[in-house]
This record gives C-alpha cells, structure tokens and sequence, in this order.
C-alpha cells in the first residue's frame, strides 16, 4: 500500500471510509426522505425540491419499465445540464438500467457506435438534440426516444441570460419520438427497486488508442465511492451549494455537481451552457460554497472584468483540472476569494477523481495525493517494476471507484491490468512521478491523447471516422499548441486523387464538422504528399507530432 501521502493526510479525515452498501439511486431516495422540501436543484431561478425531483423520477422509471426496460439494459442519456438530465439519470437507475452517458456534441457516426455497441433501445434527449438521434431510430436497434425542452421547467421569471438551448421551443416530434410531459403524465408506477452495489450503473465511454470508443464499466459501488468520498473530501453537509457548470455526462462534472450533493441532500445550481456573467450572478445570488471546473472555465471566470461587481465571498472550495492551473490565475484567486485552487486527477476508468490535494496542503500544478482506499504507485511501463521518487514511471492505481472492465472487449480489459502485491490495479496509461512527501505530477501520457479545453481527443478515433471521406486519402491527427485550450487538433492529410486542393480543407472540415463532436473536428489542416512511415510501414505520429511542437515553439 502506498502510504507516503499519509503525513499530509486531511487532519480531519480518517484514511479509510466504509462505503454504502446500496445502489446509488438509494442516496436520492434518502435525501427525499430526510429534507423533502430542500432545493435539490435550482434552475436559472427555479428551485426544485427534493420532492419534487423524486416525483418525477419515479414517474419516469415506471415509464421507461412500461416500455420494456428490465434489469441490466441499457439507456442512452443525451442531453445537456438540466433538471431533466438529474431526472433522467436516477429513473433509469431507479429502473434496475444502466445509465449511458452521451457527450451532447456527438453526431451519427458517434451515436451509432453506442447504439450497437451497448443495444440500447431508448434514448432520453434534449430538443436541441432530437434531430440528431431521432433519424437512428428508423434503422438501428433504438426503438424510442424521449424528448424534453429543457425551458419547460423554467416556472419562476428570471433576469439572467439563458442559453439558446433553454429558450428553444417545443416542435413537432416525428414517429419514435414521444414527449417527457406525456411520459410523466402516463402515471406509470416502478416496481421494487433491485440494484444493488455489485450491479452495473453506469458505462461512460472512453476513446481507446484502437479508434472506436469503449465503455468503462461501472457498477453501483464504484459510483457511490467517488461521490461520497468527494462529499467528505471538501466537507459537504446539507446547506452546501454547488455550482454545476461541468457538463454531466462526464464523470467529474457527474459526481462533483450531481451525484455528490444528492448523497448529502445539498442543493446544485444547474447552469446549461458556460457563461462567466450569469455564474457569478448565481454564485452571489445563491451563496454557491463549493464550484468544480476545468481550469480553462476558471480562468475566463477571473478574466471577467465586471467580476469586482460581484459577491463571491460565499466560496468555500474551488478546483478542478484537466490542465495545470497557470500559477498567474491561482494567484488572482486567491486574492479575490483567499482559496488555493484544488487541482486533482482521475479517469472515466476510474469514475473521475483517484488524487486530490488536501485541502490545506495543496501543491500547485499537481495532480494532488491519493484518496481514500486508493493504492497508487509508479511503475516502469515496459518492466513494470516499481519506481521511487522523482523517477518517471505510469501511474497505476486500486481503489473502489476502478472500472470492472471495458464493455464487451475481454481482450482490451485484460491489457488495462496489472496484478501487484496481490492487488488488480489499473495502467492509466499517463506518465508522472511524486515527490518524498507522496504527492503527483503528471510528465507526459503513453496514449496518443490530445488535451483540447478538458475534453479529451483520441487520434485514432478522429483518424477512423475521417477515413470514409472519400477526399482523404490517408490522415495522421497530432497536437498543436493553442493558447487559449492548451492543445488543439490538427490533421495531415494525404489528399486523395478525386479531391480538389482549392476547396478539399473547406469540403473535408464541414464533413468533419456534420460527423463527430465539435472539439474533435481539427482546427488546423496541413496537406501532405506523404505522411512519414517506419520501414514496416507504421505510421510515425511521433515524429510529426514533435515537428508541429518545435515549429510552434520557434
């Protein structure tokens, strides 16, 4: 067990936690129980109480169970930040199903893949989405999708800016197509709740160096355990109030914003789309204690000028990740507010977060110690031995919150662990080293991943869906600085011979950009005559890779 950290170990925190032995949608039925009348959810100035929440869940559940819906199946969520996406996530729960998160920028080729791969017969979606999976129904396994306008639960006026996708309208909604109204007014009743710690959750998708997205199973337990241990973590009670900017169907923004302040009966200020201006006003408006980000959202937060015009002194915990904080912004913060910006790290694999800094020992620019019950170590990638400090080696971490394994492929899951003093731990494929007194920092990552904003980009995903253009020929996808997002995505190209090179990058980008999410669409394209080959005929991306860095750099 790697116990160097336990000398800056959390004062007020024991090292170990006992974890509930219930499903996660137990923490909804709980906290209805406890505080029924608490603002679970407040909505651009609407509050939803807990028991009203747990109405419409319920409602909902014994919908989805009317249409078939049994123990293990698999419904799809597809929607942005809203009370019909908490909605929708703890009635399939409540439904013995497994949630399967979707990222909202996702079009066909994406969608398609999940289908098929998970068999999902019913998707809940948001409006805006509907044209996007509605089409699917007609010739793939999805037989039904519910469809929710995300304003229709706007019962109180308000003078913040609303996102577009808040005011849009209800339209008519062709065949396959039914109305979350109508689904709720059904009157359907669920029957006994069977789920269980052990049971399959949740199955959010991680892209793979091997192109197509691969679901990270996970069950009840693996769940609860990053909720509960976040809600101790930052000392959350009742009266917390969370800022819920982080986009739900990925698993920080999942459990930090969501299911953490279910399971403490607290209260989530759901913000649909990021706006700087609107959260402050809700942060001093709702006395927000607690905001989870990406380092990029913080940043445009404190480069708000107005930003002096606002009471923020109700901050009590702020951090995030998917980048090192630039140490000019954590200043700025703690000027403003007096907080250290908490800097953490984990995985889809790992239900977000394995390493955080404590509290009031944070290093900056650090992936921060090992949680509760998480066993980290570093070992050397080819040898797999383990390495000390200061030596750069894999992270490899046990802990409750680690993925059983990746959704039908055996194969994938058996290479992604390793067995160690008796223990299963999990190769996160990044590269780090801790100091002596067992904190991380990462160095590098072993995967081709590209960090655009916190959103992560897989090449070979991007690479396999531009290969059915017919205008490319052959594509490398690499990183290229960017100021503002870190890193941002560029494609080198090999043009077939049918294209025309005066209009193929405009013809090639706007298929990309009616084909996959927006932020794997390359930003940069460069058009080549070869792309560089090792004698066995694999593609060097590293090379390419460390030319476009050098170029940029000079």
């Amino acid at each position: 067990m790697f116990t160097r950290h336990y000398g800056v170990w959390p004062k007020s925190l024991s090292k170990t936690m006992t974890l509930p032995q219930t499903s996660l949608f137990t923490n909804l039925e709980i906290s209805v129980q406890r505080y029924p009348d608490h603002p679970a959810i407040i909505f651009y100035d609407t509050s939803i109480t807990y028991a009203e929440l747990h109405r419409d869940v319920e409602a909902l559940a014994g919908w989805l169970q009317a249409q078939g819906v049994k123990k293990g199946d698999r419904v799809l969520l597809y929607m942005q930040n809203s009370p019909q996406y908490v909605m929708g996530y703890y009635a399939i729960l409540r439904a013995d199903a497994v949630v399967i998160p979707v990222n909202p920028m996702n079009r066909h080729a994406e969608l398609e893949h999940y289908i098929a791969d998970t068999g999902a017969q019913i998707c809940l979606a948001g409006q805006e989405l509907a044209e996007h999976i509605l089409p699917l129904v007609e010739h793939t396994d999805l037989r039904q999708v519910l469809v929710s306008a995300y304003g229709s639960f706007l019962k109180q006026p308000t003078d913040l800016e609303l996102p577009a996708e808040v005011t849009l309208a209800e339209t008519p909604l062709p065949e396959g197509g039914t109305r979350w109204e109508a689904a709720i007014a059904a009157g359907h009743k669920p029957g006994p709740h069977t789920a269980g710690p052990d049971d399959l959750a949740l199955i959010p998708y991680s892209s793979g160096t091997t192109g197509a997205p691969k679901g990270c199973m996970h069950v009840h337990r693996a769940v609860m355990a990053t909720a509960v241990h976040r809600s101790f973590w930052n000392l959350a009670t009742a009266d917390s109030v969370q800022l819920s900017t982080l986009p739900f169907f990925h698993v920080t923004g999942m459990q930090a914003s969501m299911n953490s302040p279910i399971y403490t009966g607290s209260t989530s200020v759901i913000m649909t789309r990021w706006n700087r201006t609107v959260a402050a006003k809700l942060i001093e408006r709702y006395r927000v204690t607690g905001w989870a980000n990406i380092v990029t959202m913080a940043v445009d937060f404190l480069s708000n000028p107005d930003l002096d015009q606002y009471d923020i002194s109700s901050l009590q915990n702020i951090g995030g990740g998917g980048a090192a904080m630039p140490e000019a912004i954590a200043q700025k913060l703690h000027r403003l507010t007096g907080l250290s910006y908490i800097e953490g790290y984990g995985l889809s694999e790992t239900m977000a977060a394995t390493h955080i800094n404590p509290p009031d020992r944070p290093k900056a620019q650090c992936l921060g110690i090992p949680v509760f019950d998480v066993d980290s170590r570093i070992i050397d990638p080819d040898t797999l031995e383990e390495m000390g400090p200061g030596e750069t080696g894999e992270i490899v971490s046990h802990g409750p919150q680690i993925t059983v394994g990746y959704w039908n492929r055996p194969e994938e899951t058996a290479a992604a662990f390793i067995e160690l003093d008796g223990k299963r731990f999990f190769r996160t494929g990044d590269l780090a080293r801790y100091d002596e007194e067992g904190y991380f920092f990462m160095v590098d990552r072993i995967k081709r991943m590209i960090n655009a904003s916190g959103f992560k980009v897989w090449p070979s995903e991007v690479e396999s869906m531009m290969y059915q253009n017919p205008l490319v020929r052959e594509v490398c996808i690499i990183s290229s600085p960017h100021p503002k997002r870190g890193e941002t995505v560029k494609a080198c190209i090999v043009l077939s011979p049918e294209a025309n090179p005066a209009t193929a990058e405009q013809e090639i980008l706007d298929w990309c950009k009616a084909e996959m999410a927006t932020y794997k669409v390359p930003e940069i394209v460069e058009f080549m005559t070869e792309l560089p080959k090792s004698p066995s005929g694999k593609l060097m991306w590293r090379e390419l890779q460390e030319q476009e860095w050098r170029k940029q750099a000079s």
